[in-house]
This record gives structure tokens, sequence and C-alpha cells, in this order.
């Protein structure tokens, strides 16, 4: 469903100068920019991203949907008189169907799987799935499965000669970040954008969704839905999602799924075929500053225990109606939103160390997610 910034540079960085890209656990083998700025002086000492295109955009694939809908029935023909005065055959009223095709984009994960990374608005409800590769291959592809609360799916193409996007983590990300973003924006063909990261942890896009979005004033329209948002070094560090429009157009707020994000789901899939949510068994709300004050905790951050549910994780390791949760893994819990999504995406089974405060005091507690 889915503007630009103009960067000044005081200084030219050389090829070469940037250190080596941290490794990411379980990130797949694909071509890293690790060594090259995204700037680069081309012909005629004109500052470039020419270099960091080549290798980035072929990982980068327009996606063609074909999904049969009812068609809208004209309300004139629910109407027997009307119906009766012009002859109109019976049945006529019942809503027909008809075939509409979409467009999106994707992401390249893992060239030797074939695995790609997309929205799961670009496919819902899709009968027939077309991957167009930037040297102009067309591949049918097979869903694998796909998640409406994170808003990612994952397609799987048979080809050789596939190139892969490095997935960043994206919890490093900062605001400022330089981002390009690729996609295909109104079925133009592919088409890059430039900005920066303009803010984290963004929610309320996805009602009811795990959500934790990151913003840029990269343009993102209509088909750049499912394409990479990628960092100076050419990592994919987002899967554009979403603009903030009210005529649907670019206004320079657009959101992309951090690709940690975007791993987590994508490996419960390979995984299992679906995406299970975690489970502690709490009823929760966010600190307020009252609560803060009464509690003694030195800001409004946290989310306190409304209530334990009988048999639950929670109660087998002895949370209580009142602890407040302050961390999962050492990452802050700030609010009730989060905590949920920290539960949610992590997968059924796994130990997670829980930061909590109670009567005064901080503790850990090790839990294993339910379901």
């Amino acid at each position: 469903m889915v503007g630009g910034a103009a960067l000044v540079l005081s200084t030219i960085v050389p090829a070469g100068a940037l250190p080596p890209a941290p490794a990411v656990a379980g990130a797949s083998p694909g071509p890293s920019l690790a060594l090259t700025p995204v700037f680069m002086v081309g012909e005629e000492g004109v500052l470039t991203l020419a270099p960091t295109l080549e290798i980035v955009t072929p990982a980068v694939v327009n996606i063609a949907v074909k999904a049969t809908v009812a068609a809208r029935p004209n309300p004139l023909l629910a109407d027997p008189l009307f119906r009766q005065f012009f002859g109109v055959p019976p049945g006529a009223e019942s809503p027909r169907e008809r075939t509409v095709v979409s467009a999106g984009s994707g992401v390249i994960v893992d060239a030797a799987r074939g695995t790609i990374l997309t929205n799961h608005h670009v496919i819902d409800g899709a009968e027939d799935i077309t991957v167009t590769l930037k040297d102009r291959r067309v591949l049918k592809a097979t869903l694998l499965g796909s998640d409406p609360g994170t808003d990612i799916a994952v397609l799987r193409v048979k080809a050789d000669r596939l190139t892969a996007l490095h997935l960043a983590d994206s919890d490093r990300a900062q605001v400022g970040d330089l981002t390009i973003a690729i996609g295909n924006p109104f079925g133009l063909g592919q088409t890059v954008t430039t900005g920066v990261i303009s803010a984290k942890g963004r929610s309320g896009v996805i009602p009811d969704g795990y959500e934790d979005f990151l913003q840029t004033d990269a343009s993102i329209n209509p088909g750049n839905s499912g394409g990479a948002l990628v960092n100076s070094r050419g990592d994919l560090v987002g899967i554009n999602t979403a603009i903030l429009s009210s005529g649907g157009g670019n206004v320079g707020i657009g959101f992309a799924i951090p690709s940690n994000i975007a791993r987590a789901v994508m490996e419960q899939i390979l995984k299992d075929g679906t995406v299970r949510r975690g489970h502690l068994g709490v009823s929760i709300q966010t600190v307020s500053p009252v609560v803060a004050e009464s509690l003694g905790l030195p800001r409004a951050a946290g989310v306190i225990i409304a209530a334990v549910e009988r048999g639950s994780t929670a109660e087998k390791v002895g949370l209580r109606t009142g602890d407040v949760i302050l961390a999962v893994d050492g990452r802050p819990s700030e609010t009730a939103e989060v905590l949920r999504r920290q539960i949610g995406l992590a997968q059924i089974g796994d130990r997670v160390r829980l930061t909590v405060m109670r009567e005064g005091k901080s503790f850990d507690l090790q839990a294993r997610i339910g379901s």
C-alpha cells in the first residue's frame, strides 16, 4: 500500500574505508556492501549511488498477483419490479466474480533456496503469483506462508544465478541513518529513492498487529509494498509496507518492517509453515506516570501485570499481579505494545529472561514461552 531527502556531503569517503558489517545470526549469504560506501565518485567527479545499486537492485523483484474477487452487483438488480420491467433473467442479481491483477515488490534473501520476503497484503488472496527479476526472467512463485499480524509473507522460486540481500541487525539502526528504498511504485518498474530513518518504534499502522516500524522519508508509493529498505552498506534493514497519507500518495512518511521482525517471522514460516504467537498468560497495561510514582519508578516505563491466568507460564514462573516487567532478554519493555510484540514474536518453547520489579526491587526470571 503503500519524500526524498537532499543530502549534502562535506567529505568524500574513499572506497574500502568502512569497517565490515557485523555478522547477523541466521542471515543468508548474499552480496553485502560492507566495504563499499554508499556514495562514490563517478565519472567527472560526480557523486553517485550507481555502484551500490548495481549490486543491490538485482535482489529486488516485481511481484504480480492474480486473484478472483466478487464483483459488486448493481443495487437495482435487487428490486424484483426492476428485474421484471426490464426483463432481467433470474440469477442476474447474484454477485459475479472477476479476476484482478495487482503489483507489488519483494526481496530475495536466500539465493540458494530462492527465498523471497514480501508483504502479506501484497499476496493476500492470491491464486497465482509471478515474480519478475531485474534481468527480465519471469518465474512462478510458491507461497510458503504469511502472517497478517506483521504483514510479512514468504515466497519461493526455483532459479539459478539469483542475488540475495544480507539481513542487517535492524536494532542497530539509528535515526538519521541513510536509507535507500527500492521497489515497483505504481507498476512503473524498478525505482530507487533515498532518504533517512526518520524515527523508530512506530506503531498503530496495522490494527492489532505486532508493530515496530522504521519510519523513513525515502519515497514509498503504491507498488513499493514488499520492497527493500537498505542501509548505506547495501544490507536489508526493512521491508517497505505502508505510507501515512490522506490522499494515497507519498508525503514523506513511510513505514518499513524492521529486518529483525521479518527474519523472526520468516524463520517460523520456514520451520512450521505458519506463525504461532508466543504467550505468557498475563493481562497487562503500560505503566502510567501516576503508577510509576506510586511504585517508586524513576520514570513511566514498563508494563504492570493486572492479572495472571491460572496454569499459565506466568503463574509457573512466579509472576504476580502488580509486578512490573521492565525488559525481555535485556531489551526494554517500554509499553504494553512492546511487550506484546516481544512475547508474540518469540518462538513457542523458547526461554526468555524477564526483568521484573516487585516492591521496589528488581530481579530476573527465566520463562519458557507458551502457546
